[in-house]
């Protein structure tokens, strides 16, 4: 195959059609998919509440205190973990925590306060095409990323251009090229080596002609200098911006959430060069460090908007606040 020469190893994700039992099985909700990716980072989590107080007692400054590491090793970060501590140590001095079950409840609330601090609804143009750009380092997942993206939002009934903006990493146009054909969407393309503005100038062109709902578009993910990634997408955006009023719209950052804070000052980087919009967090499926989500919001001040599950072409969901506490603390 292509992508095996290319590569050198076939993709994780099944290209044969699923068997009649597999498609005979019912349709996951939102809700068990997000708790099915959060199940390592869930039961660290609960664990370490259940072991730090009894359901039948009173929580006191010392079960507290014990609480706090346990925060810190789910990843949600140190600024994170400080706000939802102090908040807990005062409720629990104006009226007491009378149970680990009301501890849990608390919690809830304090970790869906911090994330609906950051939520913001999306603003679309008022005309096609909406334009996004992926952005994020190598390795975080970002090509394929794009390719679930632009599955997810034709599964949305949303036509879908792609364009190869990612002139730069050996083979990431012929990748997107065999996950827009997986997608089932077009794609446009430049050589390896190419000027991404001049991909984007023809995609943005080619969508417009067709009123095509999106365009999605996969930039470079290597970090050089700063400046030199300033450079690079401020001149994406200006070639947006000329064929496209407001383009681009939206610019996801990809994070690897296996990372977890080893990827944050990355992922600042990108924020300050590429006016990020909202993140793509990947892979949250494999990390007991779920809690990175928490720190985004509170680092980044940034909102998570879905979540790679998975390695499937389906395994990306739109992010859920309610659900993924649901099934992160239960």
């Amino acid at each position: 195959m292509v992508f095996s020469s290319l590569f050198g190893k076939r993709p994780s994700e099944p290209e044969q059609p699923e068997s009649p039992a597999q498609e005979q099985q019912p349709k996951l909700s939102l809700f068990d998919r997000m708790k099915q990716a959060v199940t390592r980072t869930r039961e660290s989590l609960s664990d370490s509440i259940s072991s730090v107080v009894a359901l039948t007692r009173e929580v006191d400054q010392a079960s507290l205190d014990e609480l706090e590491p346990r925060l810190l090793a789910a990843d949600i970060g140190s600024a994170t973990t400080a706000i939802i501590m102090e908040n807990l140590r005062q409720h629990a001095l104006r009226t007491g925590i009378e149970s680990g079950a009301q501890l849990k409840e608390l919690l809830k609330g304090e970790l869906k306060q911090i994330l609906d601090g950051v939520a913001h609804p999306i603003q679309h143009p008022s005309a096609p095409p909406e334009v996004i750009m992926m952005v994020g380092v190598n390795g975080t997942g970002k090509t394929t990323t794009t390719g679930k993206l632009a599955n997810l939002y034709r599964s949305q009934g949303r036509s879908v251009l792609l364009c190869a903006a990612d002139t730069f990493r050996a083979a990431a146009i012929e990748q997107l090229e065999v996950w827009a054909q997986r997608s089932d969407v077009p794609v446009v393309k430049t050589k390896q080596g190419g000027d991404p503005s001049a991909a984007l100038y023809d995609a943005l062109a080619a969508a417009k002609s067709r009123q095509t709902d999106v365009l999605i578009a996969d930039t470079a993910g290597r970090l050089h200098t700063k400046s030199d990634l300033m450079k690079e997408l401020d001149k994406m955006r200006r070639t947006a911006e000329k064929l496209v009023p407001g383009a681009p719209h939206q610019t996801f950052l990809v994070m690897d959430a296996t990372t977890g804070q080893n990827g944050l000052q990355q992922a600042r980087l990108f924020t300050e060069a590429a006016r990020v919009t909202g993140i793509v967090l990947t892979k949250l499926d494999g990390t007991a460090k779920g809690g990175i989500v928490l720190a985004i919001a509170t680092e980044l001040k940034l909102p998570v908007l879905y979540a790679g599950i998975g390695e499937k072409i389906d395994d990306l969901i739109p992010f859920d606040s309610t659900a993924f506490i649901d099934s992160l603390v239960s």
